[in-house]
């Protein structure tokens, strides 16, 4: 999780603050899960890119983890592992269309975005990209509070509206991340892993043009989590519910299309521009990058929704 922007004297009143607003908001809940820990290490994955450089970033984020556990189920997963080395199943029956896709998610990265990332980077400040970040993942509040509500992981859900009240009022509308310095962190929950939790099976393994590696449950769930996100019904509608109104209206639907683009781009470019560095040399460190992003995705989800 990535802290606030800076610390201030006014850190201990926020501090005072967030932990009652959290408290009331864990008491109207009723949480009484144990099960989620604040200090969980997936928790630093909050504002992880939905991009096409994720394919990078699953084996750069896996490959880097090296805490030992005596649980086989919290021992850090392998992303260089060889097929069958591991007892995750990779069930990728539509691997010839899926290597010719991934390959043009990488040259895209290349060729486009990683360069507009680079003159973004150049002329914005860090500061100002970090809060950015933390405006985007805030704004994504509500189908991270749906899926622990679905999970019954009510201290979850308690932590997240704690978070969104915090970051959202004394955080500026989210751009400061005052929560984290709160220590008020739980792992990030999506329908893909709702809809695991239940015992729905994966499925195929699948890469489509410009978005991270799936799996058809976790396609599923990544469209029925814009669903559940009232941005897209509410404030900007492309999902029209009779009855219900909305900031721009929905005959105004070209103004919506452009706005919700707009910000999608600058999402993007943003996190492309704050992992510059992180992602260089992947592609060395793997002699087949397209098994390596595979087998790290699948056992980074099922890890996820084991927790």
């Amino acid at each position: 999780m990535k802290a606030g922007i800076q610390r201030v004297p006014l850190q201990t009143t926020g501090r005072a603050v967030g932990r009652s607003l959290v408290v009331v908001s864990l008491f109207i809940l009723g949480c009484t899960d144990p099960a989620i820990s604040s200090t969980d290490d997936e928790s630093s994955s909050m504002h992880a890119p939905s991009t096409v450089f994720q394919t990078a970033s699953a084996v750069s984020k896996a490959s880097s983890e090296t805490a030992i556990s005596s649980d086989p189920q919290d021992e850090p997963f392998d992303p260089f592992a060889e097929p069958g080395e591991s007892d995750l199943e990779e069930y990728d029956p539509w691997e010839p269309f899926n290597t010719k896709v991934f390959e043009f998610n990488r040259q895209i990265d290349r060729w486009i975005l990683k360069p507009v990332a680079t003159g973004y980077d150049f002329i914005m400040p860090n500061l100002l990209q970090q809060g950015v970040s933390n405006f985007f993942y805030n704004a994504r509040f509500v189908p991270r509070f749906v899926n622990n509500i679905l999970q019954g992981k009510f201290k979850g859900a308690g932590i997240e509206a704690g978070r969104f009240l915090i970051n959202t009022t004394i955080g500026v509308a989210g751009f400061i991340d005052w929560a984290s310095d709160m220590d008020l962190i739980t792992p990030e929950e999506d329908l893909g892993q709702t809809l695991g939790f239940y015992g729905v099976k994966p499925g195929p393994y699948l890469i489509v043009p410009l978005y991270p590696p799936f799996t058809v449950r976790d396609l599923v769930g990544y469209v029925g989590d814009v669903f559940l996100n009232p941005i897209y019904w509410l404030a900007l509608p492309i999902i029209e519910i009779d009855k219900i109104p909305s900031a721009v209206p929905h005959s105004s639907r070209l103004t919506t299309s452009l706005i919700l683009l707009s910000a999608k781009v600058t999402e993007v470019v943003n996190e492309r521009s704050l992992n510059l560095e992180k992602y260089e040399g992947v592609e060395e460190s793997a002699v087949d990058l397209y098994s390596a992003v595979r087998n790290a995705y699948l056992q980074k989800r099922a890890k996820a929704i084991r927790e």
